[in-house]
């Protein structure tokens, strides 16, 4: 398969994965969860019907490899499977193949595919849908990374019923990108309004802005779902969630605030913590005046503090973080640079006299007004930058509006959001800010940043590798290519009579697991 050159229509659908996510390996104890994430009841019973609410529409399509919002990836984790797929440790395990092996020069993998994989159609999974799959996904996925690792598959084949891909060079992460290929029928149109896959949920119906509904697979080949059917309800008006909540119409919800958890308190639900796995921070535009200017961007470190914002916002819960690494990425984070920018207005007010505005400047933070978190975290940042004379103002969008003007049309000037990452590979994360990348919203261009990470991808040594993204990291952190902030909390409602859901280290919505208790 030859490199793809994305058309500009394409480009700008390279949308980040953004705004929620689930989990890492730290979950904490709240309230009646255990150590592993998981509440502690009885036995665990086969059936029932679970509604689960979510803050986000998902998307104009289904398609596996049009997929842009993370949320759309999130809960349609559940119908598509690759050969390969994560599980909660963060480690990939065999899915539609039974196994994988990868040469000695890292040049060739080979999967033997599992005996009796069922589409949701009903149709047995083929060799020729696996290379379908891979080649209709190297030339059309709207994933970044993915297009990059998957240019350098020169073939696909099939001897039997194994399946050997080949690399024009090594690459450690590749598997990791297998994983995000999802297997789907070489002769099916319709997978944009109907998805087929393999996974552990059949998809069932759609209605936009409403919900969608998924069906336990009964001819799945791993591990059955325990309940029968799920709907994910959308509340894009947090208010409307917060009423169904209290009316206990909605059985699980994600991704709220320690303000929300506490005002449903104790009783019918239980909470669960984890971490979002995002890296929030205030992003900055650096082609716009005055953000072009490094001493300002630096002067806005100093000028926010982050323990004051994570005490405000959600009690003091969640995890610091300096640059564009966030801590399930543990051979990549770096806990140092949380704390390179100590809380000191003095010194912040002193960089922009230095700069040019010893007076401070008016500045506007765009926030998707449907994701409370950062609207939270925005309104402090206000009243924090306010103490060193940067007047700033918020301006609520709605997320299509954040996603066209925003994200793809980078007409802002700063921003509370977060990245995520598709896969626990650090170029998921930091690729982004390389100058030329489509998916470069703050316009950084560092030709140091970009030369670290050429140099990344080329290397196969790993030690090497790591010491050059983590180089990579210290410079956006240097630099200050952001306000960083923290990795939010991550809470989850899930009705007393419910156990199973498991955090994991990256954005998924693993729903096969959660089952009604005896």
């Amino acid at each position: 398969m030859k490199k793809r050159i994305f058309s500009l229509f394409l480009s700008a659908l390279l949308l980040v994965t953004v705004l929620c996510a689930c989990g890492d390996e730290s979950q904490n104890e709240v309230s009646g969860v255990g150590s592993d994430g998981t509440s502690s009841s009885g036995e665990p019973s086969t059936g029932g019907e679970l509604v689960v609410g979510i803050s986000q529409d998902l998307g104009d399509s289904l398609d596996p490899y049009q997929l842009t919002a993370a949320g759309t990836k999130e809960v349609l984790f559940n119908v598509y499977e690759g050969l390969v797929k994560p599980n909660s440790d963060g480690e990939y395990v065999p899915a539609v193949a039974s196994d994988s092996e990868v040469s000695e020069d890292g040049l060739t993998y080979t999967f033997p595919l599992r005996e009796g994989v069922l589409f949701h159609n009903g149709d047995a999974v083929t060799p020729e849908d696996v290379i379908y799959s891979f080649e209709t996904c190297a030339e059309t996925t709207v994933e970044a990374t993915l297009a990059t690792a998957l240019s350098a598959v020169e073939d696909v084949s099939a001897d039997g019923n194994t399946i050997t891909i080949t690399l024009s060079e090594p690459n450690p992460d590749f598997l990791s990108y297998v994983g995000m290929v999802y297997i789907v029928p070489e002769d099916y149109t319709d997978q944009a309004t109907s998805p087929v896959g393999t996974g552990p949920f059949r998809f069932v119906s759609r209605s936009v802005q409403q919900n969608l509904v998924v069906e336990k697979f009964a001819d799945y080949w791993g591990e059955p779902a325990y309940l029968d059917k799920v709907t994910f309800q959308i509340f894009e008006d947090s208010n409307a969630l917060m009423s169904a909540l209290s009316a206990e119409s909605v059985d699980m919800a994600i991704h709220l605030t320690i303000d929300q958890v506490n005002t449903i308190g104790e009783g019918t639900y239980q909470t669960l913590e984890g971490t979002m796995n995002l890296v929030q921070a205030l992003y900055l535009n650096n082609d716009v005046e005055p953000f072009d200017n490094e001493l300002v961007r630096q002067a806005m470190c100093y000028a926010i503090d982050k323990d004051g914002i994570m005490d405000l916002t959600a009690e003091g819960h969640g995890t610091k973080v300096g640059t564009s690494i966030y801590p399930a990425f543990t051979k990549y984070f770096d806990e140092s640079l949380s704390d390179a920018y100590p809380y000191d207005p003095a010194k912040a007010q002193e960089l922009l006299a230095q700069a040019g505005y010893p007076d401070g400047f008016d500045m506007t933070i765009t926030v998707p007004s449907n994701y409370t978190p950062h609207m939270n975290v925005a309104e402090v940042l206000v009243e924090q930058l306010a103490q060193v004379g940067i007047r700033a103002t918020v301006n609520p969008v709605e997320w299509e509006t954040w996603l066209s003007e925003t994200y793809i049309g980078r007409d802002f000037e700063s921003t509370v959001v977060g990245f995520d990452a598709p896969t626990l590979t650090a170029g998921a994360l930091l690729d982004r800010w390389v100058s030329d990348d489509e998916s470069n919203m703050i316009n950084y261009d560092n030709p140091e940043y970009d030369d670290l990470i050429l140099q990344a991808r080329a290397t196969t040594d790993d030690t090497q590798r790591t010491d050059l993204y983590k180089q990579a990291a210290a410079l956006l952190s240097e630099t200050a290519a952001n306000v960083y902030i923290q990795d939010l909390a991550d809470f989850v409602l899930l009705k007393s009579t419910l156990d199973g859901y498991q955090f994991y280290p990256m954005y998924v919505m693993d729903l096969s697991t959660v089952h009604y208790v005896q």
